[in-house]
């Protein structure tokens, strides 16, 4: 029997909220009014372009305005932002949040390699370890600048499990997605479809005023002639379809040909669709680049896991064709650390050296995907990824005054930010309307418990699992 919603909170708050987040930082009422005054301002929408020195009024939660010299409204919360950049927070488009704790286990021998670890660990999860390992990786996340992430949840061992995950989210000071997955990553069990529609059908209760959404974390059979499979996969693809949900599903692997297997099967099973997006797709052929953009689904590139796990590398140029495009972290226990820098930059160097060609790849690209191209692949750009009055006051603000970024004397910051900024010169970070990070400070969570519990969470599975 799942565990009820009021007894999973009680377990959570026990375990994780009275000492690392005494509240959900993102869902309180943000306040009133905000006046962000004096930064370089990259809208990442093309026609408005950037706004040096220029002013952003943020109310209710949403962007009012933007321009310069802004009249302050009274009571309005003042933002000094001379000197430094103001924009979009990033959309981390695919990720694996729940496995947080792993971080620095994975050895690249056999026995320490992604999969086997993931795998084995995994099933030794209690939903308080799940609760921990979203909500690590979404505070992490929103330290780092990411302001919206879609979490593939694959590790949903049961309903009490489902309901720690989708906790973490809404205790979390970030907009996310929550992909539900199956109990494992292999396909043997099906997605709890009945759970689906059950969150589905009342989603206004959990949507944390509309900052969370709903999809679904989705698998191709093992085996790609199996009927038996298939038939449990169309009928989670087509819950999907009939709920209007979104939809995401992995293509890429080592074994020669399947990964190409598996895009031909999307194609021929006419499965690829707006809502979904296709995850790493590393050596898609052209005609599957072009099935997929005609049938307008999203693409969602990875580049750090992608080369961490040896899947081949990640050319930006092989996918110009694709409108909704954007990049994912794909989890910080694999990638590293979820900065958006780091892997923007690994793009771009990645780019130019297999092109034999400085200029193969421009910064102002790499940044559009990292923001308004992630939330255009997710099908959130109406809401989030750009600067502009109207949508969330989802945005960073950068300082320009670290040793890494020293001697910048003004121009486009776009490479900049690409080659040289790194997540601690972030000093603020909003979530509609509500600064999640301030002065270079988490403003809602206590760092070092919520570390000592992911610490003590990791040793507790790793025991069970011998």
């Amino acid at each position: 029997m799942a565990m009820r919603r009021r007894d999973l909170g009680k377990a959570m708050c026990g375990a994780v909220l009275a000492s690392a987040s005494t509240h959900a930082a993102a869902d309180a009422p943000p306040g009133d009014t905000t006046l962000i005054r004096g930064g370089y301002v990259m809208t990442m929408e093309a026609a408005r372009g950037d706004l040096p020195e220029a002013d952003i009024l943020v109310r209710d939660g949403r962007i009012a305005e933007i321009g310069h010299g802004l009249p302050a409204p009274a009571g309005a919360d003042i933002v000094e932002a001379a000197g430094t950049v103001v924009l979009p927070g990033f959309v981390d488009a695919h990720t694996h949040g729940s496995i947080s704790q792993m971080r620095g286990l994975y050895g690249n021998t056999p026995e320490t390699a992604f999969f086997s670890v993931t795998s084995r660990l995994s099933a030794h999860y209690t939903p308080e370890d799940t609760y921990l390992g979203m909500l690590l990786s979404a505070v992490e996340s929103a330290a780092s600048g990411i302001t919206t992430t879609a979490d593939f949840f694959d590790n949903v061992r049961d309903r009490a499990h489902a309901e720690a995950g989708l906790k973490a989210l809404r205790d979390a000071p970030i907009r996310a997605r929550l992909l539900y997955g199956m109990k494992s990553k292999t396909t043997a069990d099906p997605i709890d479809l009945a759970q689906v529609e059950e969150w589905q059908r009342g989603w206004e209760e959990h949507a944390a005023g509309g900052r969370l959404s709903l999809g679904l974390a989705w698998r191709l059979p093992q085996a790609l002639d199996d009927a038996q499979a298939w038939a449990v996969k169309d009928r989670e693809w087509e819950t999907a379809h009939r709920l209007g949900l979104p939809i995401q599903v992995h293509v890429s692997g080592t074994v020669p040909g399947r990964p190409e297997a598996m895009f031909d099967a999307l194609i021929a099973r006419r499965m690829l669709r707006p809502g979904l997006q296709v995850i790493h797709a590393t050596d898609a052929r052209d005609d599957q680049i072009a099935a997929l953009e005609e049938a307008g689904s999203g693409l969602v590139v990875t580049p750090l896991t992608e080369h961490r796990v040896g899947y081949g590398l990640t050319r930006i140029d092989r996918f110009a064709g694709i409108r909704r495009l954007g990049f994912g972290i794909d989890g910080s226990a694999l990638a590293g650390f979820t900065d958006m820098f780091a892997l923007m930059r690994l793009a771009a160097l990645t780019q130019a050296g297999s092109a034999r060609n400085e200029q193969a790849v421009s910064p102002r690209r790499l940044l559009e995907l990292a923001t308004v191209g992630g939330a255009r692949a997710l099908g959130l750009d109406a809401t989030t990824g750009s600067l502009v009055p109207g949508r969330a006051a989802d945005l960073q603000i950068v300082r320009l005054d670290a040793w890494n970024l020293a001697g910048f004397d003004g121009g486009d910051p776009s490479a900049l930010l690409v080659y040289s900024a790194r997540p601690e010169d972030i000093t603020a970070v909003m979530v509609a309307g509500r600064f999640v990070k301030r002065d270079g400070h988490l403003t809602s969570y206590n760092v070092a418990a919520l570390h000592n519990q992911a610490r003590q969470s990791i040793r507790n599975i790793r025991r069970r699992a011998r």
